[in-house]
Order: C-alpha cells, then structure tokens, then sequence
C-alpha cells in the first residue's frame, strides 16, 4: 500500500539510512528517524506515523520492546521489529507483546515491503475490531436490559452494569463463577415461586424466548424478570457459549395486576346492572320469574356441550340473563294475562326482542349482547320474528338461546296454559330440528337432558 507513513527507530545511523532508503523506494513516507526508544516513544506521539520499525537493541532508558508496548498502548500505533537479535529468550519476549511483525537484519525490499503489507493490514483489522467491541461494549452499558455472557463451561465471562445492579454481584466478583450461583431464578408458580432451577445447562442449545421468572438477587430481593437464553455458535457450529438477557417486569407486573383488579371491578359492576334489569323484568312478571336465568343456565349448558369457547360461553350467559328486557315494554296486564291473548296482544309481545336491542345497543359489551338478544325469537326457516332471519343470518348464540327458551317456557307455568313438562318440551324442538331450530343445539340439549341428567334447579 503506497502512501504508508514510516518511523524508522535505529541507533545506527548507516543501518537507519539503508532502511529509510529501502522504505521509500517502494513507495513508503519515512515521517521520522529516531536513535533512541524514549525518542521513539516522543515521535510516534508527535507524527502518529501508520506503522514503526523497531530495533529491539537500541539506546535509551527504554529498550525497543519496552518502547513498543508504550508506543501500541498510547497511540495504537502498530510495532514491527526490526533486530539481528534470533535468540530464543529475545523471540519469546517480543512475542509476548504481541507484535505486527518481525524481521531479522539484514533484509531486502521484498521482505520489508511483506512485513509492512501485512502488519498494516492487521493493525486496521486489529483496530477496526477494538472500535465494534468499544461500540458493543457501550450499547450493552447502556440499553435497559441485565445481560450475562457465559463460556461454554456455564461460567461468567461478562456481565453490564445492569445485571450487576439486578443480581447484585460486581463484575469482579462473578467473573469466572458458575452462572447458576449469580443468578438465582425460580419458576412462577399458581402465584408463587418454586423450587430454583438452573438458569441454563451449559450443552443447551436452544432459545428461550420472553420466560417470566423470580430473580433472587444477592441481597435477597426478589422480584419478576423476563428472561431470553441464546446459545453463542463457534465454528463449525460448536457451542462457546450463552448470552443471557433479563429484564425487570415489576412495573409491568403492577399494572396487569391493577388492570386485573379494574376489569374485575367493571365486570362485577356490569353483573350488577345485568341483574338490576333481569329483576325489573321479573317484578314485572312474576309469573315468569327466573326463567331469563333458567334460560341462561340450559343456553351455557349447551353451549358448552357444542364445545364453544369460555368467553363466548360468558356472552351467551350474559345475553340469556336478560333476553326479555323488552318486555318492559309490554303491559302488564298482558304478560299476567290468564287464558288466551289476542292477536293485536300477541303482536305486542312480538315487539320485546326489538325493543332489548334498542334498550341494549348503546352498552358496549365485549359480546354481541344486544344481536343475540335480538334473534333470539328467529327460525332457520325465516319463519321466526322480528326480522325474519334464516339459517347463517341468524348468530349461533341466538340459535342457543331459542332452543334453551323454548324447552323453558314449555316445561314451566304460565298464566294462559299449565306446565308441559320436559318430555314434551324435547319433543317440540326435536320434531322442528333443522327446520326451526339448529340441529347441533338440538342435539346436545336432548344430550343434556337425556344422557347427562340436566335438571334447571
């Protein structure tokens, strides 16, 4: 590489001549000559020359390796040697400093121009990889998360001052040490820790994503952390090591809990709204007392049969307790009416389902309460009210919940006709299977009662 910038160190100043000749006749500057090592030492300080030939025998306080290690240490400053010195006490000293070359006196063109060709390649690697471990070190200084480093062997070999500050051991102290005796980690459990396991086996190769745990820290603090495990690959994919990233999730831990508690106490509140209407219902119709919650019960007992999820469960719960609303709308003397209604009553009592969607759309439940409700009286012929939705158009929770309020309402009292019984009721939904009501639901009711001895009280 032409253009290199030189400092020639050599007490002899014919020696020194040939060298400087020899430099810049194949394309090296020659920044400096220097007699001595402390005035080598000053020269790579003033001129910051990319590469210096060493004698390693030369006059001064300092000799030419001592001078080097000063030189590499203050300036980064790449060292070859240059000596007539092959002995083995002298080699096995220079190459402890850990020298960019060496060449042996006397020497040619081709040899020196080799020796600086690649001493300069070096020391640009060597640099440019102190400048990515002085970056990594600052990014893992300071970004918000603990993170260990271990050897293949499972002991410590880094730790950033955060997961100092968590575990509470100082990177002196557990360098070297096993990392399950750092970092001490119990598995949650229902609530409460478990028993300590190890953090890792040190043969683990697989990646451990986001695992909640309870850190110990040294001083015997405890608190949750989420943790992330990955192995370090050497060459030819042999395992060197883990790197091990944890963070502090107290506050997060905080505020799931606080969110917990808020949303049981919305829903606590909505169960108690959902209940104030169901009664008002009931006050007004005391013939059809508990049967919104009788229907709630048979509708949950199937869904659950059909294998739905829990929370559409819980909506079809909700959905069934007031399934009536509406009928606040319709006049008392009607609802506890004896003996037959007329058509024009029976017209009005059509309308509740339309009324509890107007009463229930504007609440915003996690389900769709208020088109459940509204269904619930619609066949899968389109023969039902009030829209005259048929088959798909028609949400399997009203589907449910007609099935369940038909089996009711025909094996309880009312005014104008006494109780059917269950029999019948089955029997009813069993002769309209799949023509008024779902085959699915049907069936598992029929289960229900049949096979599984449901009974409503």
């Amino acid at each position: 590489m032409e253009g290199i910038r030189i400092l020639i160190v050599e007490d002899e100043g014919l020696v020194a001549r040939d060298v400087e000749n020899m430099a810049r006749s194949v394309g090296y500057k020659v920044c400096g000559i220097a007699n001595t090592a402390d005035e080598a030492v000053d020269m790579a300080g003033r001129f910051r020359p990319d590469l210096v030939l060493m004698d390693v025998v030369i006059k001064g306080t300092l000799d030419g390796i001592a001078a080097a290690e000063k030189i590499w240490e203050s300036f980064h400053v790449p060292v070859i040697y240059v000596t007539a010195y092959a002995d083995e006490s002298t080699i096995e000293r220079a190459t402890i400093t850990e020298p960019f070359g060496y060449i042996l006196k006397p020497f040619d063109e081709r040899e020196l121009k080799i020796a600086v060709e690649m001493a300069f390649y070096k020391s640009r690697m060597a640099m440019k990889l102190r400048e990515r471990e002085e970056w990594l070190s600052a990014v893992l200084k300071s970004i918000g998360d603990g993170v260990i480093a271990t050897s293949k062997e499972g002991l410590i070999t880094f730790m950033n001052p955060l997961a100092e500050k968590l575990t509470g051991w100082s990177y002196d102290e557990a360098l070297r040490r096993p990392l399950g005796e750092v970092f001490k980690a119990v598995e949650f459990a229902g609530g409460a820790k478990a028993a300590s396991e190890p953090a890792l086996e040190p043969t683990d190769r697989h990646v451990r994503m986001h695992s909640e745990r309870i850190l110990c820290a040294k001083g015997g603090q405890t608190f949750p952390i989420e943790e992330t495990v990955m192995p370090l690959n050497a060459s030819q994919g042999n395992l060197s090591g883990h790197v091990l990233i944890f963070r502090d999730i107290s506050a997060r831990k905080q505020a799931e809990q606080a969110l917990k508690e808020s949303w049981e106490n919305l829903r606590e509140a909505l169960e108690g709204a959902i209940q104030a209407m169901a009664l008002t219902i009931e006050i007004r119709d005391p013939y059809t007392a508990g049967h919104q919650r009788r229907v709630s019960k048979l509708s949950c007992a199937i869904a659950k049969e059909m294998g739905l999820p829990e929370d559409q469960i819980e909506g079809i719960r909700v959905a069934g307790d007031i399934h009536d609303i509406g009928k606040i709308y319709v006049p008392a003397e009607i609802l506890s009416k004896p003996g037959q209604i007329t058509a024009i009553e029976y017209g009005i009592i059509k309308t509740h389902p339309q009324v509890g969607y107007e009463i229930l759309k504007t609440i915003k439940f996690p389900w769709p309460v208020a088109q459940i409700v509204l269904q619930h009286h619609e066949h899968l012929d389109g023969s039902g009210y009030p829209l005259g939705l048929s088959g798909d158009q028609i949400l399997k929770e009203s589907k449910i919940l007609i099935v369940a309020d038909t089996v009711e309402a025909m094996s309880s009292h009312r005014p104008y006709r006494p109780a059917q019984g269950i029999d019948k009721a089955l029997d009813e939904i069993i002769q309209y299977k799949g023509l008024f009501y779902d085959s699915e639901a049907v069936d598992a009711c029929v289960r229900l009662f049949k096979e599984e001895g449901f009974r409503f009280d």
